[in-house]
């Protein structure tokens, strides 16, 4: 797991492979990975956007950008999270991705981006 902390709003990110989702012979491998958005900081904030960097071991790298995660924006709460799973398909069996949340701070609307810091997709085998 890794993480990251931006204006007190913590970013942590568990990621795994799924073999029965993938097909290597295709050259196709498929990862999960859980979000958990602890928000510790002193105001309510609502996550507006996403934006991902999504690379494999070829040097191929895509770019993400939408509104919200999952289909959803939440609004955080002080001293609450949320959590959220979803998924990636990389052509190589190594890879990463990272990004940022914009935020909207309630109290006054002001925006801001939170790092969802990189995370590394390896296919198990690789790791031996």
């Amino acid at each position: 797991m890794v993480k990251a902390i931006t204006k007190n709003i913590e970013v942590s990110v568990d990621c795994k492979y799924q073999s029965i989702q993938s097909n290597p012979k295709e050259n196709l491998y498929f990862f999960i990975y859980k979000i958990t958005i602890v928000n510790k900081s002193d105001y309510t904030v609502k996550l507006l956007k996403r934006h991902w960097e999504i690379a494999d071991s070829n040097g191929d790298k895509r770019k993400v950008d939408g509104e919200g995660v999952v289909g959803e924006t939440p609004t955080i709460k002080v001293g609450d999270q949320f959590q959220y799973t979803s998924g990636c398909n990389l052509q190589t069996e190594i890879g990463y991705m990272e990004g940022f949340y914009t935020m909207k701070r309630l109290v006054d609307n002001e925006l801001f981006n939170i790092e969802i810091p990189r995370f590394k997709l390896i296919v198990p085998a690789k790791l031996n």
